[in-house]
């Protein structure tokens, strides 16, 4: 098997190679602020996860439980988007460590006098969904124009580059809320703008793997895969991709962080997830006109968001120093 250039020696040419996902993973383990980064994500992903399962409850279980059942069997959680009746409705109670608060909702409740607990938390769900799922879009899109351009370079390498660069230079939230607005037909929804972040992220993607692939195409292992007569696409599959990833990788890790930043700033601009959909953007939405009076209402939304974004970020940066050969691990 041909060596890759991401294959280095053990120290003093004993020991185990230190190749391999299982000595990236070691490495950031032993970083303190990639291993706090990487257990905000493991958190935020499971709390979505619990919230996503509980949201679709009746499908999940063929209608034998509602949605939300697990929620509401939890003491501090309830469903997140039903309405009071005006009778027990109590709007922008404050949370318990404030005067006025009770433990019955420990973060205060809404202008509908929803549990704002409870919306925060099925709010990680629609923020950690379109994190993930917008960032695979721009990934996928972004490899795979940039590894065409870059391997076969030419006519085929400016067309491509052309068009990436054209989206490149109108401004990503621009760009968004077009797509959005004319695809939508009017009627904005989360799924549109994760189609939309994912097309304004594809240009970045392409433009990393393309200047690694302009490199490694040019390594002897590829070109004995070309004189043993291997198709270019298996050769770009199997080789020139896997071996041009990993600053693909350490961006995407930081891009999700950046998806749920402009995601939840289109629904805060009323284009992302639509009422009642508990959304962290939209909560600030919600929030802003009570900054004065109510501050509280626009802290929790904030703070987690905050949080998740420096989880990845953390995360990033880890990642980055364990897969960059040129720093001493």
């Amino acid at each position: 098997m041909a060596t890759t250039e991401g294959q280095l020696d053990g120290k003093d040419g004993g020991g185990e190679p230190q190749i391999g996902w299982r000595h990236t993973f070691q490495q950031v383990k032993g970083d303190p602020t990639a291993r706090f980064g990487l257990y905000v994500i493991a958190i935020a992903t499971s709390i979505a996860v619990f919230s996503a399962v509980d949201a679709n409850l009746s499908r999940a279980t063929m209608g034998v439980y509602p949605d939300y059942t697990i929620g509401e069997w939890l003491p501090v959680l309830e469903n997140p988007e039903r309405m009071p009746p005006p009778t027990e409705m109590e709007p922008y109670q404050p949370p318990v460590f404030a005067e006025g608060g009770s433990w019955a909702n420990p973060l205060g409740t809404d202008q509908a006098g929803r549990d704002y607990l409870s919306r925060i938390i099925y709010g990680a769900r629609v923020s950690m969904a379109v994190g993930f799922f917008a960032t695979f879009l721009g990934l996928t899109g972004g490899v795979l124009i940039g590894a065409v351009a870059g391997y076969y370079g030419g006519r085929i390498d400016d067309v491509l580059m052309r068009f990436v660069e054209i989206i490149y230079s109108i401004p990503a939230l621009v760009l968004v809320i077009v797509f959005t607005v004319f695809v939508s037909g009017g009627n904005p929804d989360v799924i549109y703008a994760v189609l939309g972040v994912g097309i304004a992220t594809i240009p970045v993607f392409s433009r990393i793997i393309r200047s690694r692939v302009l490199s490694v195409r040019e390594m002897d292992y590829i070109e004995a895969a070309r004189a043993a007569g291997v198709k270019d696409r298996n050769i770009i599959r199997r080789h020139v991709i896997p071996n041009s990833f990993a600053p693909v990788l350490v961006y995407a890790t930081l891009q999700i962080g950046f998806a749920i930043l402009i995601v939840a700033g289109l629904s805060f601009l009323g284009y992302g997830a639509q009422p009642p959909t508990p959304d962290w953007g939209q909560m600030l939405n919600h929030a802003h006109g009570q900054m004065h009076v109510n501050p509280w209402m626009s802290i929790w939304p904030g703070v987690a968001i905050l949080i998740t974004i420096m989880g990845f970020n953390l995360f990033g940066d880890g990642l980055q120093d364990a897969l960059d050969p040129r720093i001493d691990n």
